[in-house]
């Protein structure tokens, strides 16, 4: 998969320098919280200071009906259409069209901090140094969203996978063939499982998590679920994983592809 993945990387124009970064977006049906997204990214990138040239923005359109597409254009954005709905296919479309030396992902919903890329950069100078995370905090808080999020940090800590904007070389995204495309979920740790194997494997680099960067994640799932819904969702989704394999694609299918978004 790496080397098919390779060989399709476009080359650059005659008199084009390839930009540094490529930001690739996956997104369903982001009309109306994309531009957000983009707009926090143009101020990173002028906090950043390299110049236009710099950074390309890939929004990987997973087969969106609303217009997202437009959207992305209108903000200065690439689109790469991906008709296979799935997250990690989106991801992989993206990187395929990228012509970046360092890959960044990061959640249509979201938006990122001034200092990202300026942090990543600062990072990935290390030669010791595979790839990593910001994490994020959240758009709002109440009681169930507090309780959530502090139990997701003991996994985190001990892990050492976050997410917010996640970031690599692309000789290592190559490496471990992307993102996987088959899974309706999960494909974002099974990356960086495969990522820090990479690493430790190729002169003992490691994953980071960067401090003072958190981006912001849009708590939209909690909007419609309900703030204490992912203390019943995730036992559900063990149960499932478990006992009841059969049915765990229709159940991911639900919350995570929802149609009527």
């Amino acid at each position: 998969m790496a080397d098919a993945m390779a060989d399709r990387r476009p080359a650059a124009r005659a008199g084009e320098a390839a930009p540094r970064f490529s930001l690739i977006v996956p997104a369903f049906n982001e009309r109306e919280l994309l531009p957000r997204l983009l707009a926090s990214v143009a101020v990173a990138a002028e906090r950043w200071g390299r110049g236009p040239g710099a950074l390309e923005v890939i929004v990987a359109d997973n087969a969106s009906t609303d217009g997202t597409a437009e959207v992305a254009a209108g903000c200065g954005a690439r689109v790469v259409r991906v008709e296979k709905r799935r997250i990690g296919a989106a991801r992989n479309g993206g990187a395929r069209a990228a012509r970046g030396e360092v890959l960044l992902f990061t959640d249509a919903d979201g938006q990122i901090a001034p200092g990202t890329f300026g942090a990543v950069e600062a990072a990935l100078a290390s030669p010791r140094v595979v790839g990593g995370s910001t994490g994020v905090t959240l758009e709002r808080w109440s009681p169930g969203l507090a309780v959530t999020y502090a139990l997701m940090l003991p996994w985190i800590w001990v892990t050492g996978f976050d997410t917010g904007v996640v970031f690599c070389r692309r000789e290592a995204f190559d490496a471990v063939g992307g993102y996987d495309e088959e899974r309706a979920f999960g494909e974002d740790v099974a990356f960086l499982v495969r990522l820090r194997r990479h690493g430790l494997a190729s002169g003992g680099r490691y994953l980071v998590r960067l401090r003072g960067v958190k981006g912001v994640a849009s708590t939209r799932k909690f909007d419609r679920h309900g703030d204490w819904h992912y203390l019943t969702a995730m036992p559900s989704l063990a149960w499932r994983l478990i006992f009841r394999r059969s049915a765990l694609t229709a159940w991911a299918e639900r919350y995570w592809y929802d149609p009527e978004r």
